[in-house]
């Protein structure tokens, strides 16, 4: 008897271990992006990369230098891991842990990415030679943190992420995301947003944003609002996005850019699901 209950109950447990193995999504399904700069290589998920692409959109946008980036980036990485977190230490909340008691705005404004972003960066800009500093040390003038030099540790991955979404490391920031519906009034709504300097043209299936007359050049600045669009292409359900004579596509599922031709530097093409 006992004999026969033992392997019931191993059965029993094996079924619910398939079950439970069956209901957990696959990383794949989940979706996740790699960032390839030299030697550096970083995978982050869906939530760290979209935050990442804004904080490099909003530095941009505000014509602040990639090492403006880089900081945001890696203080993020040590305050929330880059998730827009609403809890923390004390009242500390959201992707850089700021405090209403500190100054930095409500909780519901700082549970806003663009809101915190922008706070972060103006008070980054009020640091005198923060671009000539060491990360960490600039990311401890804003955080004013009980471990000054925990930023450090995050250096090279936020180096890495910052050179590829502000455009200076081609091809260098791709994801795996799974295919859902897209829409162009909301990808058009975000591009206003965090690319105002340049506009989407649309000719049937095919959408277009010409980048040949921007302050950082067109190839860096296409590079960015390419790796902008791969990086949110989960949220806002895009197919796939050609610059360059690369081509991203997300039914590949692979994070890679492949080669192709006919696309040049003028413009940032792509499609929706």
């Amino acid at each position: 008897m006992r004999a026969i209950l033992g392997t019931v109950l191993v059965t029993l447990a094996l079924v619910a271990g398939v079950a439970l193995w069956l209901t957990q999504p696959t990383k794949a399904v989940q979706g996740f992006c790699l960032t390839r700069v030299g030697t550096t290589v970083v995978e982050t998920d869906l939530e760290q990369s979209q935050w990442a692409t804004h904080m490099a959109a909003i530095a941009s946008k505000r014509q602040l230098p990639p090492r403006a980036t880089t900081i945001a980036i890696a203080t993020a990485y040590q305050e929330s891991k880059i998730r827009n977190i609403d809890y923390g230490d004390r009242d500390s909340l959201g992707l850089f842990q700021q405090r209403p008691s500190q100054g930095w705005g409500s909780a519901e404004q700082i549970m806003d990415p663009t809101y915190a972003i922008n706070t972060f960066y103006d008070a980054l800009i009020e640091v005198d030679d923060y671009w000539t500093m060491d990360i960490t040390q600039a990311a401890q003038k804003v955080q004013r943190s009980a471990f000054p030099d925990a930023y450090a540790q995050h250096e090279a991955k936020a180096r890495a992420l910052a050179s590829a979404l502000r455009g200076h490391s081609p091809a260098a920031f791709g994801c795996v995301v799974a295919e859902k519906p897209g829409s162009i009034s909301t990808v058009t709504d975000q591009i206003d947003e965090f690319w105002p300097s340049v506009k989407v043209n649309s000719t049937g299936e095919t959408h277009r944003i010409d980048v040949s007359d921007t302050h950082e050049g067109a190839g860096i600045h296409g590079w960015a609002i390419a790796h902008f669009l791969v990086g949110n292409a989960a949220e806002l359900g895009i197919a796939s996005v050609s610059f360059d004579d690369m081509r991203w596509e997300a039914k590949s599922q692979s994070p890679d850019w492949v080669p192709t031709e006919g696309i040049g530097t003028t413009h940032v093409s792509f499609t929706l699901n």
